[in-house]
């Protein structure tokens, strides 16, 4: 009988891995807890600790069509004002 292999989400990852990390399971409770392999478990915890750098970066690039679509909201929002401010006087 096959193995069907678990998939498990980044979220589930991060969570599991935060309570190794912040103590509040050692490897051997997650372990059992969760059904997982420590060995698993060590390689999910050296990939966070790898990227936790990531989640500071800044990203400069951005979408030319997004950059578009907010400056065109900004002059929608400007020019309703400009007819608000006319239908007054």
């Amino acid at each position: 009988m096959a193995r069907t292999r678990r998939i498990f989400s980044a979220d589930y990852k991060a969570k599991v891995v935060l309570e190794l990390i912040s103590g509040t399971k050692t490897m051997a409770e997650a372990s059992r807890e969760y059904n997982l392999k420590t060995d698993l478990l060590s390689h999910w915890k050296s990939q966070f600790l790898s990227n936790a750098s990531k989640a500071f970066e800044t990203t400069t690039e951005s979408d030319p069509q997004q950059e578009r679509i907010v400056e065109l909201e900004r002059l929608a929002g400007k020019q309703s004002l400009e007819m608000e401010i006319l239908k007054k006087h």
